[in-house]
């Protein structure tokens, strides 16, 4: 009887630790002053659209949450890297969204070096005790979805994820101003897939 109650407790633990590593990250709930810093480049600019229509300011309405806009047209990941210190400085986010390496692919610059400055910029929000959220950029061709290094970036710092939207937006001509940029809709649908993420992960 003994060995039969030892075997019911080993499974149910080990049931238990399945069901652990299959749990989607989470995130710390936000406070209602928390700032969430948008990080990246003409996508989270917004062009193609007018200010207010850009994915972080309407995000704001979506989260209740105070949300700057730090999108740079043309911004390259290595660029990105030099630039987010300061800005973490001057905002002290309690979470970044990190949406960057879309110009890295158009000046086709090495993989490795988009990925690992991904990673330095993950690292550097790690060691500053704040949150993030990455957002896989697709690969500017017929087809292309996010690299395989952003669901590994993601998976290695145990981050939330969303790899589809951009990809999926970029391929409706109904939700684009032009080849690379969504229109004001595409980037409704944007800020409605991330609040619903951050919803999903226990920051709202």
């Amino acid at each position: 009887m003994t060995r039969i109650i030892q075997r019911a407790l080993f499974s149910l633990f080990a049931l238990l630790l399945l069901a652990a590593c299959d749990r989607a990250p989470t995130l710390p709930k936000l406070g209602p002053h928390d700032v969430i810093l948008a990080f990246g480049d003409s996508l989270t600019y917004g062009t193609g659209a007018a200010p207010s229509e850009a994915y972080p300011a309407q995000l704001v309405g979506l989260t209740q949450r105070a949300v700057v806009n730090a999108g740079v047209p043309g911004e390259t990941t290595a660029e990105g890297l030099k630039r987010l210190p300061a800005l973490l400085d001057e905002h002290r986010p309690r979470l970044v969204l990190l949406c960057l390496g879309g110009n890295d692919m158009l000046r086709r610059l090495p993989e490795a070096e988009t990925e690992n400055n991904l990673r330095l910029m993950l690292q550097t929000l790690r060691a500053s005790g704040i949150q993030a959220v990455l957002i896989g950029v697709p690969e500017p061709k017929l087809f292309g979805g996010a690299p395989d290094f952003y669901a590994q970036l993601a998976e290695e710092f145990e981050l939330p994820y969303d790899g589809d939207t951009l990809n999926a937006v970029l391929k409706d001509n109904a939700l684009k101003s032009d080849p690379i940029h969504p229109n004001a809709a595409g980037y409704q649908t944007i800020a409605r897939q991330l609040a619903d993420l951050l919803k999903e992960s226990g920051a709202l």
